[in-house]
């Protein structure tokens, strides 16, 4: 008898969805109707707890100018992004058709304690302390929205004790760095932390993957205003912690 469900779970990495596509339907679009399913099967028996549905600002693909609102169109440009779009759409008609009681959560790029190296920040910090080359794709001017777990995941249970039924909500931070700018401020806050950096912990631009969006950002007002809801962790201040936790 669930008050609340939260659904995080996913595959997430782009790269990995590019070279193998199936988990990420598997897990990202099946795995969501399931879940669907069994709420559609609880509410016959009267039980009726809030879905919030954890999506990603990739499913808006590249914004090139401005910032996505909860109303811009959705044009995944890869694997992943595509089969979270699914998974949004599939909430969307359920809260539609079954009236289930749910809300949907658009979010920026994450960073913190114990996320997986796979993704940049834990990568290019693995990197610098096993003193290994910093791969970064391109020229390095791919620009991404940062915000730290904390705030996200208050945002997450704002939205489960106020979030508006069959509502979508963007959350984001505002803070918006070049991939190249982000390498570089964690090069420098290694160094005013006193770490070593080793000889060979130097930037070095990769072949880009394929159907690489260059820009995403978010327009985050409606959470803001409805909840006044807001991050709170600045983010070189984040950015510090973080080192400091894989250090």
């Amino acid at each position: 008898k669930p008050s609340a469900i939260f659904n995080l779970a996913a595959e997430t990495h782009v790269d990995r969805s590019i070279d193998g596509p199936k988990n990420f339907i598997k897990t990202n679009i099946n795995g969501t109707f399931n879940l669907l399913e069994s709420l559609r099967l609880l509410q016959k028996k009267n039980i009726k707890p809030k879905l919030v549905h954890i999506s990603t600002d990739e499913v808006y693909g590249d914004v090139k100018k401005g910032r996505s609102d909860e109303l811009y169109q959705y044009q995944p440009s890869s694997p992943y992004s595509a089969s979270k779009a699914s998974a949004d759409h599939l909430v969307k008609s359920y809260i539609r058709t079954y009236k289930l009681n749910a809300v949907i959560s658009n979010c920026c790029n994450n960073y913190g304690p114990y996320q997986f190296p796979e993704k940049i920040i834990p990568k290019m910090i693995l990197n610098i302390i096993n003193n290994k080359e910093l791969p970064i794709y391109a020229k390095g001017q791919n620009s991404r929205e940062w915000i730290h777990v904390l705030d996200h995941c208050e945002a997450l249970f704002t939205l489960y004790l106020k979030g508006k039924n069959g509502e979508s909500y963007n959350v984001g931070s505002g803070v918006d760095l070049k991939n190249i700018q982000l390498v570089k401020k964690l090069l420098r806050i290694c160094k005013s932390m006193g770490i070593k950096i080793g000889k060979k912990t130097k930037i070095k631009f990769v072949k880009d993957r394929p159907g690489h969006d260059f820009r995403y950002a978010l327009d985050s007002k409606k959470i803001h205003k409805s909840f006044r809801w807001k991050p709170k962790i600045k983010f070189d201040e984040g950015l510090k912690k973080t080192l400091d936790w894989y250090f």
